[in-house]
């Protein structure tokens, strides 16, 4: 249901307001449980593990954790907010710019606040509004928010399987 179909069907403004804010608290609460979900992993990442690899071609911990960061800064770009975050993970090879996890942890910080602000600020009914991107054609806003929360589980379980399968590769990281 949609907002237009709240006016429709006639309910009062308690019901209005009721639908709008389970729709806000709905999403804070994915938000949240995917904060708390990837921090597992997350807290674990320091600057001793940064360059520990699954293998030689596998990317770094640090690099991986990073990525995260940046990712969820530049795909708030969509949402209209400007990043302030250079890429220099998505779609390159790991040179070792995930040395400073401190760097990567404020990244991913910034990204979470800025998910935050987004669901605070979008207007319930533009979060079905389509956004048209460059990986997955056009999409609602709240399927590309669900990908961001997505990228960041999928990410946090490599970081989790590299911390106990992987072992630090020393010339990959210098």
């Amino acid at each position: 249901m949609n907002i237009k179909q709240l006016f429709v069907n006639k309910l009062s403004w308690k019901g209005i307001y009721k639908f709008c804010c389970m729709e806000k608290a709905f999403l804070q609460n994915i938000l949240a449980q995917n904060k708390m979900t990837s921090h597992y992993s997350f807290d674990r990442v320091s600057d001793e593990n940064a360059g520990s690899r699954l293998n030689q071609r596998a990317a770094s911990i640090g690099f991986i954790y990073r990525h995260i960061g940046e990712t969820m800064n530049l795909f708030t770009g969509f949402f209209g907010i400007k990043p302030g975050v250079q890429n220099t993970t998505m779609g390159m090879t790991d040179t070792g710019q995930g040395k400073d996890t401190a760097q990567g942890r404020e990244l991913i910080k910034q990204g979470y606040d800025i998910l935050a602000q987004i669901i605070e600020t979008t207007p319930e009914e533009d979060w079905l509004t389509m956004i048209d991107t460059p990986f997955f054609g056009k999409v609602t806003r709240v399927r590309l928010f669900c990908h961001i929360l997505f990228h960041n589980s999928h990410h946090a379980g490599q970081i989790s399987l590299t911390l106990s399968k992987g072992d630090i590769v020393p010339d990959a990281m210098d």
